[in-house]
């Protein structure tokens, strides 16, 4: 016996360029502000109302879709040989798929960041050319051949690697997310950006392959019973600077020089990063180019001025590295359409710098009730992990929401929750609940809910 099949919905993508020139100049000189926000989600609706007028599919009369009944060209035509690009790219139809850059997030953009299109992308990898960009002072394409990584401090033989000493020592390839700590940061006092590119996108997940800092440590002779800590640095302009636990450090941190099955990319840190799973991306140093063992904590610019946690009464939180368990639905979420009452398949992603996802339920009336999402292979640990539920949506108002649980037990917190303990002066490590507010046009914006 076959089942039916269910009248499905349609989804109208978000907008992709939905900010002129003369907007973005304006935002920039405001900064980070409410009326930069203002602008950001007014612009936003404004595209999608735009897209929203010429959506309805074109209706044949009867007459029969052109489309099957005339033979296309590429049907009746030579194509393009093989190498014809050298180095694969997307179809000019994918275009309009890209990381972006926040317009006025910083005032420099060698100093800024770019987001992930998470809206657009499916299963659990990130795509190396759209994998999120945060520098500090720019990036540089270095010679590898000339690129040099040191160990020194606590060990009984300081040493100097090349990249091919690197590349010839046993290697391990393993499959983890990446996320700044300040990702979801502007939702921290109110509702702020117009899509889960611009609220998310500072989270990826790639196969990282090099070798296990574990393995170099020991080819120094690591002090273990005087050394508690390592430091990080890198070699851009900025000296990056992070001090890593030697605990984490012999666990399962790894020296890589490649991603996704290829040399790194010069904006992801080649040829040489350090990847510390489940931690804020600030600690995967990029373009590594030494590690100092010590016996306590460095307190270097970046760990004691900036990534620290403010709190409700006047204090900081300090190496507060961990990303905790998060998810967000990626499909329906805001910016998007929906076209039609009917079936949807309500997807997203789920992580936890602690470990496996468990799992993932889903409301859609705000968090009053919930159901568990199918959790697809492969579970990993501190990787991104794809979760899909089916949804009829009759055409009225709705909320969804998606809330991980990881393998230790821990629940994402609701945003008020969240708040009681954190306040809303804080930038970092914001893992609340995300809502989706769909209205009765179809529309999906972003809200909150307590």
């Amino acid at each position: 016996m076959t089942t039916p099949i269910r009248k499905t919905g349609r989804v109208q993508a978000a907008p992709e360029h939905f900010l002129d020139s003369a907007l973005v100049e304006d935002i920039n000189r405001a900064g980070i502000d409410d009326a930069r926000r203002g602008f950001l989600r007014r612009s936003f609706l404004a595209a999608g109302a735009a897209m929203g007028a010429g959506t309805a599919l074109a209706q044949d009369g009867g007459a029969g879709d052109p489309n099957i009944l005339v033979l296309p060209a590429h049907s009746r035509t030579l194509g393009k040989p093989v190498v014809t690009n050298p180095y694969g790219q997307p179809s000019q139809y994918e275009a309009n798929l890209q990381r972006r850059e926040s317009p006025g997030l910083t005032r420099v953009g060698a100093a800024s960041v770019s987001f992930t299109p998470l809206q657009g992308l499916f299963g659990i990898i990130t795509p190396s050319g759209l994998h999120f960009e945060r520098h500090h002072q720019g990036w540089h394409d270095i010679d590898p051949t000339k690129h040099r990584f040191m160990i020194n401090g606590l060990v009984k033989n300081p040493k100097v690697y090349t990249m091919d000493d690197l590349m010839r020592m046993p290697s391990v390839s393993r499959m983890h997310f990446i996320e700044c700590g300040a990702n979801t940061a502007m939702e921290w006092g109110n509702v702020a950006v117009p899509s889960v590119q611009y609220s998310h996108g500072m989270l990826s997940c790639s196969e990282f392959t090099g070798v296990p800092l574990s393995v170099l440590l020991e080819d120094c002779g690591v002090d273990k019973r005087r050394a508690k800590v390592v430091l990080a640095e890198g070699a851009d302009g900025s000296s990056m600077t992070r001090t890593i636990s030697l605990e984490r450090a012999l666990d399962d941190v790894i020296v890589a020089w490649a991603m996704n099955g290829e040399m790194l990319r010069p904006e992801h840190g080649y040829p040489l990063r350090l990847v510390v799973p489940g931690v804020q991306g600030v600690s995967w140093v990029k373009w590594l180019r030494r590690i100092e063992v010590g016996d306590q904590p460095y307190a270097t610019k970046d760990e004691s001025l900036h990534y620290i946690d403010a709190l409700p009464d006047g204090t900081f939180r300090q190496y507060t590295s961990i990303q905790e368990c998060k998810s967000v639905i990626t499909t329906p979420s805001a910016g998007q359409r929906l076209l039609d009452t009917g079936y949807y398949n309500i997807t997203g992603l789920a992580w936890s710098g602690r470990g496996k996802i468990k799992r993932v339920d889903v409301s859609v009336d705000g968090g009053r009730n919930w159901r568990t999402a199918r959790l697809e292979t492969p579970l990993l640990s501190k990787c991104l992990s794809r979760f899909n539920i089916d949804w009829d949506w009759n055409g009225a108002p709705a909320v969804l929401q998606s809330r991980a649980i990881d393998e230790t037990g821990y629940v994402q917190p609701k945003i008020n929750e969240l708040r009681a303990v954190r306040g809303t002066r804080s930038i970092y490590h914001n893992n609340a609940i995300q809502s989706w507010q769909v209205a009765q046009s179809g529309e999906v914006s972003n809200v909150q809910v307590d």
